[in-house]
């Protein structure tokens, strides 16, 4: 799987670094030369291949993941989604961010929907959040403060690892959930051509890059999102490990039936 194709998790720290924005166009941290998705590319390529190792992410990739376990997973990623996306369009009209809010990628509805396929309605009592995600979205918050540039770092992390690997993902789980509906998330049904607009969302993301005054600033924090990443599909395997031990494995004509979680 390339490098752009899925993960991320963690608590987030204290705060986020101030990323402002320079006129010049140039990063004064000499980041600039070699653009912005490259720098991410690098520093987190560790991190990348520790989140395909991690928890639910690592059963998900070898087909072995429950539905249950998938579901958690999604309730545990949509509040993430929900504060990226919201940040977004509060900034979607400011000159760094008009080309990376793109609603066509946006994920939370489709999350949403493949929750209640899988779920039920009542998905949202059904379905405990684990405290992993809100730490994941408070950081994403976060990162929307002042100019938002900060939310280049979660676009690079989750819109791109989607546009890349959700047909990996979507082959893994045909198994697992029915293939319609309950793969939504996995679909881009506004996206005629997957690679062309992945091309062009990553020339966005280097745009916006020569904008910022401090590129290594959005480089550490999609760090924190990879990191961030890994601790949901932990706690969303070691939760899902719970469930089953405790009710045994659901069948996928079933409605997952909830075990508390104390976060």
């Amino acid at each position: 799987m390339p490098q752009d194709s899925y993960s991320g998790i963690s608590a987030p720290d204290a705060g986020t670094p101030d990323i402002g924005t320079t006129g010049r166009g140039l990063a004064r941290d000499g980041l600039g030369r070699d653009g912005l998705v490259v720098a991410l590319r690098q520093r987190t390529r560790g991190l990348h291949a520790a989140a395909e190792r991690s928890g639910i992410i690592r059963e998900v990739l070898r087909g072995t993941a429950s539905r249950y376990g998938y579901a958690l997973l999604l309730r545990a990623l949509l509040p993430a989604y929900q504060a990226l996306e919201a940040g977004l369009e509060r900034h979607r009209t400011g000159q760094l961010l008009a080309a990376v809010a793109r609603r066509e990628v946006y994920r939370a509805s489709a999350i949403e929907a493949d929750l209640a396929a899988l779920a039920g309605r009542d998905w949202r009592q059904a379905l405990p959040l684990p405290g992993s995600g809100l730490h994941y979205a408070d950081r994403v918050a976060a990162a929307a403060s002042g100019d938002g540039a900060g939310l280049l770092a979660h676009a690079y992390t989750r819109f791109l690892g989607d546009l890349s690997g959700g047909r990996v993902m979507a082959a893994r789980l045909a198994g697992i959930v029915p293939p319609l509906p309950g793969l939504r998330f996995h679909e881009f049904p506004a996206i005629a051509d997957l690679a062309a607009f992945r091309s062009v969302y990553l020339s966005a993301l280097d745009d916006a890059g020569r904008r910022v005054g401090n590129q290594q600033a959005i480089v550490e924090e999609a760090a924190e999102a990879f990191i961030c990443n890994i601790a949901v599909s932990e706690e969303v395997r070691a939760h899902a490990c719970i469930s089953e031990a405790s009710t045994g494995e659901f069948d996928l004509d079933q409605t997952v039936r909830p075990i508390p979680l104390s976060i």
